[in-house]
């Protein structure tokens, strides 16, 4: 079913043009991809889609009784409810039933109504549908629904009653991208969803949208993120729209080969009218000849002649080069402990980086990776232990808030100020090899947006010519073309790295080797990221296959021989909890049976007379499905504390 398309939509700005002529379609099981760069009205197109503004031209067209949810960039909520009450007003309907049900109960045991068998009929008539609406409108799981998903964007029991404006930016992006999911919409657009979210959460956020019941919308610079969700790529590139099939990895192959057919046919009509016109030119003035001079000639004024293809917009271009080799031993951190004053954030840390090794730091956010990177460069001590650098190795910091820039510098003086006996030509040469050109440079450093400053910041990098990169997120902000050069530039570098970075496909790309940071300190993979994630299984499956074998039978001797590299005290909670929830689920399906057979007690005629037993029916009925409910809270919560261990 066809729940939107926009028609030859545009959005002028004077006599400039952002786009026009575009056109999309949103199916309801749809899962689209807008990809353009910084600046081609992606973001625009969004707004206008969710009714937040009007095209200039065109129009969109959507079904009447569509339901719409728009996330925009770096939006959060603003509320003065605590986060538990903010996530119940997307259930107010259910509340609603909630209470009506309660409210018919106490009615049907009201003497009035048992003395009156049309009205009470009448009565359990409206509360059977109601009950049914309720069932259907997941009533008795939406608190355990409002948990999931609070669980998977880092909100846990402890968080549930703090006020939301009291939230950080980040946690109110999150916490409105967890209201807009429990809201089930008909189209979900999200503009930049993977903003603020670790990687463990971006994992979780992929395998919910993968189940979502419909469409999807979605602007994202996360290339892994797309691969994962989406199944349509649209693309916005000079003021056009382009559509295909596949997620953004396919999207990628499809427009290389579109773009070599487009030159093959180009060729081949440019050899065809060289052909013609030489014919043309040889043959026109001679007698025998110029009949079929003529037609030719014909024949190139009625050809329609294809346009030169464009192929890529402008882009970046870069390199980072070592001026100097470093030993083999570039950096050696040893069992040391990072945080701020004495609070601890991991201890035992060990790196052992050598020579053009591509080392990338992964862990939850708030553990500390920005904080280790801070310490091994000299800005922040270490609590304890310390970082010892090889011979000849120079660092190249990359700050992801570019504090190292000075604000009311220009551009070009912030670079020239760096290296001032380089010429001016060469400076504005770089520069412009940064997308930096013309007025440009005499930009005020605090005026750039995000991705102006990164790319001013990585321009400084490639210029000191470091053996040693030390980068802190270098992706945020850039857009995808940009992230591309800048792996490719990274690839070809001949130094060593160490960065983090929240984009799995830029890791994917650069490391070498991962180094899992925890608050127990680091574990090194050796191998990129997809690597990194079969081993995590791998252990994770193990842990469980050691878990199962302990249930058996066995000699305490035999457990401690098993279980020895396992924590005692965690073996002790996951049983602990493993029994719980296993109990419950047997509770469960006893409870659920006992609601059946109470509801079909209660449709049958020779109930209906006996007043007593319907009363006492709907009693046990009621009592029954509140047990259900608190039964359901108690499993989410028991199997959300033991998928954390």
């Amino acid at each position: 079913m066809i729940l939107l398309q926009v028609q030859q939509v545009a959005r002028y700005f004077g006599a400039d043009t952002l786009f026009e002529n575009i056109q999309l379609e949103v199916q309801d099981t749809d899962r689209i991809a807008l990809v353009g760069r910084n600046g081609a009205g992606k973001s625009t197109l969004l707004k206008m889609i969710a009714g937040e503004e009007e095209p200039d031209a065109g129009k969109i067209v959507k079904g009447k009784e569509i339901t719409i949810g728009y996330l925009a960039q770096n939006t959060g909520l603003h509320s003065e409810k605590n986060i538990w009450d903010e996530m119940l007003e997307v259930f107010e309907q259910v509340l609603l039933m909630e209470e009506k049900l309660r409210q018919l109960e106490i009615a049907l045991g009201d003497e009035q109504v048992l003395n009156n068998p049309a009205l009470y009929e009448k009565t359990l008539a409206t509360y059977d549908q109601l009950q049914h609406d309720y069932h259907a409108s997941n009533g008795f799981g939406y608190e355990a629904e409002i948990r999931s998903v609070l669980h998977g964007f880092r909100f846990y029991e402890a968080d549930y009653q703090k006020k939301v404006k009291e939230l950080s930016g980040g946690q109110k992006t999150r916490l409105a991208l967890a209201k807009l999911l429990l809201a089930k919409k008909d189209l979900l657009i999200l503009d930049e969803p993977t903003n603020h979210l670790d990687i463990d959460t971006l994992a979780w956020l992929e395998n919910y949208l993968t189940t979502y019941q419909g469409a999807l919308l979605i602007v994202s610079h996360d290339r892994y993120f797309l691969d994962k969700v989406v199944t349509q790529v649209y693309e916005i590139s000079r003021q056009k729209m382009t559509h295909f099939v596949g997620n953004y990895s396919k999207y990628l192959v499809q427009k290389a080969a579109n773009l070599e057919q487009e030159w093959k046919e180009f060729e081949k009509q440019q050899t065809e009218i060289a052909k013609l016109e030489d014919f043309v030119n040889r043959n026109l003035v001679r007698a025998s000849t110029t009949k079929r001079a003529q037609s030719r000639r014909k024949k190139l004024e009625k050809m329609e002649r294809l346009d030169r293809p464009q192929g890529d917009e402008k882009s970046a271009h870069f390199m980072f080069q070592a001026e100097k080799s470093s030993g083999n031993v570039v950096l050696a951190v040893e069992d040391a402990t990072i945080g701020y004053g004495q609070q601890a954030l991991s201890s035992a840390i060990q790196l052992d980086i050598r020579k053009q090794e591509a080392i990338a730091l992964v862990g939850p956010n708030g553990i500390g990776k920005s904080t280790l990177l801070k310490s091994i460069t000299g800005e922040l001590p270490f609590i304890k232990g310390s970082a010892s650098l090889g011979a000849n190795v120079a660092i190249g910091y990359y700050d992801q808030e570019q504090a190292h820039l000075v604000s009311n510098k220009s551009v070009l003086a912030e670079l020239w100020d760096a290296h001032p006996t380089t010429p001016e030509k060469d400076i504005r040469s770089i520069l412009g090899s940064f997308l930096f050109s013309g007025d440009d440079v005499e930009k005020l450093v605090s005026s750039l947006s995000g991705g102006e400053k990164a790319r001013l910041a990585l321009a400084k990098l490639a210029m000191d010519q470091d053996n040693f990169l030390i980068l802190d997120e270098p992706t945020n902000h850039l857009d995808i073309d940009s992230k591309e050069v800048l792996e490719n530039a990274l690839i070809d570098y001949d130094g060593t790295i160490l960065f983090v970075s929240h984009d799995r496909y830029f890791i994917n790309r650069i490391a070498t080797s991962i180094v899992e940071l925890s608050e127990d300190g680091s574990k090194l993979y050796l191998g990129d990221y997809d690597y990194y994630l079969e081993k995590k299984l791998e252990e994770k499956e193990l842990l469980e296959l050691k878990l199962q074998e302990e249930n058996k039978d066995q000699a305490p001797a035999q457990k401690n021989k098993v279980h020895h590299q396992i924590n005692k005290e965690q073996q002790k909670l996951i049983r602990q909890l493993t029994r719980k929830i296993e109990g419950i689920e047997a509770e469960l399906a006893t409870v659920e049976a006992d609601i059946e057979a109470a509801e079909v007690e209660l449709t049958k005629p020779e109930i209906f007379g006996n007043h007593l037993l319907v009363q006492e029916l709907n009693d046990t009925l009621s009592a029954l499905n509140q047990r259900y409910e608190a039964l359901m809270n108690d499993w989410e919560q028991y199997s959300m504390e033991l998928e954390s261990l």
